[in-house]
């Protein structure tokens, strides 16, 4: 290879021209080829870098294969809670609020008074009536005087018969007037006993909307208040077409009361999301789907022996559902996005890649997962918040028996 001599250094006019410009020209120009000549050959002789240098690591991972188990899974559904009776108390006479024996809230038993209705008005027309009964009484008194006087007349030819008769009938008028006036004794009897109102069932008292002095009576939109027996409570809740038929075909039975009595026992879920104390039963479905909502009506029944729910409170109804194995996912290994959850799966060369999968159910650490993944199936457990797919990681293999020890269903 043949070298061309280049003539680095200026001519004199140059050179003049330079150190007019600036003293220190030559040795500026020097230092700026110096430095270039040198980045030029670090970048020729450097291209790759020395092994390991600026590279990070594969992280170490925790790595399980899923596996199936055994599980319990529940559908959930919104109730409303009503006590086993609710009466409404209204008044059957119309007068004034004299007493409120109760308060609002407060246990009652059946018979216990609750209101006081003014009662004069009725106890007069109770004295009325009695009088028109001992009026109707002498009334009958006096025709069967009249009978008696006239027998011994026809008897004797004295008289006709006709006579006779028309007393008779006037008897029977007045014995029939007895019995009218004694039923409307009865009736003003009714109307002051209406006057005093007791509790008919024992239960808790709802709201009362009067105040003593309030003019109360039939035609009232409230009432009075509601009683509520609430030893046992009834949850309402519904179910659409589709989940009513998974339902018959998850129990065994040729009818629908046979598949009722096969359910296990039910969960209240609460309106905090508490689980209640006791469990209940599926106690009755109706016979036809509403055709406004396209949904079927429930009841579940409820112990309330400790009184803690009451008529109006609302939750949710959880019907378990057991599945003899099942795919569970621990959710600490899951990320969402776009309401998906995902999991990172271990390919080959440790490669991870993110896969979606199909939840059916959940408990307090699991997922149940009914697509996406398969039994024997490695997926990273911790860590994958700082994952992308393709990432190459070393794994640490942990057992989920030995994680579903730690954390239970």
């Amino acid at each position: 290879m043949q070298y061309t001599k280049m003539n680095t250094r200026p001519n004199k006019s140059q050179a003049a021209a330079g150190t007019a410009l600036h003293p220190w020209g030559a040795p500026i120009r020097q230092l700026i080829l110096g430095v270039a000549v040198t980045i030029l050959l670090y970048s020729c002789g450097s291209s790759a870098a020395p092994a390991g240098y600026g590279a990070m690591p594969p992280p170490n991972l925790q790595v399980l294969a899923v596996t199936t188990t055994p599980a319990t899974t529940h559908k959930e559904y919104s109730a409303s809670l009503e006590g086993r009776v609710n009466v409404e108390i209204r008044p059957q006479v119309e007068g004034y609020l004299e007493k409120i024996y109760v308060d609002e809230g407060a246990f009652v038993k059946a018979g216990q008074p609750l209101f006081k209705i003014n009662d004069r008005p009725y106890n007069e027309q109770l004295n009325s009536a009695q009088s028109s009964v001992s009026a109707a009484q002498a009334n009958v008194a006096k025709a069967q005087v009249e009978v008696d006087r006239l027998v011994p007349l026809v008897d004797n030819k004295v008289i006709s018969e006709v006579q006779l008769k028309t007393a008779r009938a006037v008897l029977d008028a007045a014995k029939a007037a007895e019995e009218q006036a004694k039923a409307a004794v009865g009736n003003a009897r009714i109307n002051v006993g209406y006057t005093y109102i007791t509790a008919p069932v024992s239960g808790y008292i709802g709201r009362i909307p009067y105040k003593t002095g309030s003019l109360v009576g039939k035609g009232e939109n409230m009432p009075l208040t509601v009683l509520s027996d609430i030893n046992e409570v009834y949850a309402y809740f519904s179910m659409s077409e589709p989940d009513f038929i998974a339902f018959k075909q998850q129990f065994e039975g040729a009818t629908i009361e046979e598949k009722v009595k096969k359910v296990p026992p039910v969960e209240l879920l609460l309106a905090d999301n508490s689980v209640y104390a006791q469990t209940g039963r599926i106690s009755s479905i109706d016979g036809q789907f509403d055709r406004t909502t396209g949904s079927i009506s429930f009841r579940a029944t409820f112990p309330n022996t400790g009184g803690t729910l009451r008529s109006g409170n609302t939750g949710k109804v959880r019907i378990p559902q057991q599945l003899a194995d099942v795919l569970v996912v621990p959710q600490e290994a899951t990320f969402e996005i776009q309401d998906k959850v995902f999991v990172f799966a271990l390919g080959d060369s440790n490669k991870v890649a993110s896969k979606p999968i199909t939840v059916t159910g959940k408990t307090a650490a699991w997922y149940y997962v009914s697509a996406g993944l398969k039994p024997g199936e490695k997926i990273v457990y911790s860590g994958v918040g700082n994952l992308q797919d393709g990432m190459v990681i070393v794994p640490k293999p942990i057992s989920a028996d030995s994680l579903l020890k730690a954390k239970p269903l």
